[in-house]
């Protein structure tokens, strides 16, 4: 499990689910799922002659509601495509008539800041902004990117780990060899600045031991979660990105112990038989914050039920 900077909220981005925009089904159904996040899409899984009915459909799904404490991002198609334009302005006018907007819009093909620029200046006011690293020059780029956050609503990088695979000719094998470096440098990045950063998906849905591999391989890289593509592969996402009840529990030590009068001034102390220094109280703090989260996400998911 990643931790996110101290100073912003605990927000639980463990699994965050692809829904096609073009199945009303799927959208209706994304009401009941345990997802952190979904990622409402009108690009990749939306063949172009769904392109405006998906449009439509996701309008109406957010103009509905009762997605409840799941965290809503829609994944708009590129402003150099025939529909990007208009799908920005479809969630404009929600925002502005509707007051249901997304919580973030998620932009594909990002390579520059100045590609974040253009699409700020669509991105309605109060909605945050993910972007999609999916391209050679977006890792050559990602500090330039990731600085953006300081004036932009820039929240999130999201990989597009087939787009990336795709780009540098290199094949998805277990343990993703060809692709560390652009998965480490792009979590460096977004940590640099504050910013959330999400795993790329597993293509394979029947082979869930190595989902769950890959899911912990992310985990243990830092990311704060894992884009999937099906319903099934929540649970163990959600499991495996999520503190366990040991982890919880020495993190309660850690705070406990640098909270007890008798140590005041110590910057280092055993606990658990473990050498413990400050650092490690705010890795238990953020751990206890984000266990806190996740369980008051269930807790209002539950009673949604």
């Amino acid at each position: 499990m990643s931790l996110q900077p101290s100073h912003k909220p605990a927000i639980p981005r463990r699994s965050a689910l692809y829904m096609p925009g073009a199945n009303a089904r799927a959208l209706d159904k994304a009401r009941t799922l345990d997802a952190d996040c979904l990622l409402l899409d009108l690009e990749d899984a939306v063949a172009p002659d769904a392109k405006t009915q998906a449009r439509g459909q996701i309008c109406a799904a957010l103009e509905a509601g009762g997605y409840g404490a799941r965290e809503i991002v829609v994944r708009v198609n590129g402003l150099d495509t025939a529909w990007g334009h208009d799908d920005f302005a479809a969630l404009a006018e929600l925002a502005a008539q509707k007051d249901c907007a997304p919580n973030a819009i998620l932009a594909p093909k990002i390579s520059t800041a100045a590609d974040i620029d253009a699409v700020c200046a669509h991105v309605p006011d109060g909605v945050a902004l993910w972007i999609m690293i999916e391209t050679p020059a977006a890792i050559f780029n990602l500090d330039a990117l990731a600085a953006r956050a300081g004036d932009t609503p820039l929240a999130c990088f999201v990989m597009g780990t087939n787009d990336l695979a795709k780009e540098m000719q290199a094949a998805l094998v277990p343990g993703r060899a060809p692709l560390q470096a652009a998965l480490s440098l792009s979590v460096l990045a977004a940590r640099r600045y504050g910013l959330c950063v999400l795993d790329g998906v597993f293509n394979d849905i029947a082979d869930m031991a190595a989902f769950e591999a890959e899911c912990r391989q992310g985990m243990e890289m830092g990311f704060d979660g894992k884009t999937l593509i099906h319903p099934s592969q929540l649970n163990p996402c959600n499991t495996v990105f999520a503190p366990d009840a040991a982890e919880i529990e020495h993190a309660r030590d850690v705070v406990a112990a640098f909270d007890d009068p008798a140590n005041a001034g110590q910057g280092v102390l055993k606990v658990n038989g473990k050498m413990t220094e400050l650092l490690h109280l705010d890795i238990a703090r953020q751990k206890l914050a984000i266990a806190d989260a996740i369980a008051a996400r269930s807790a209002a998911v539950t009673k949604e039920a």
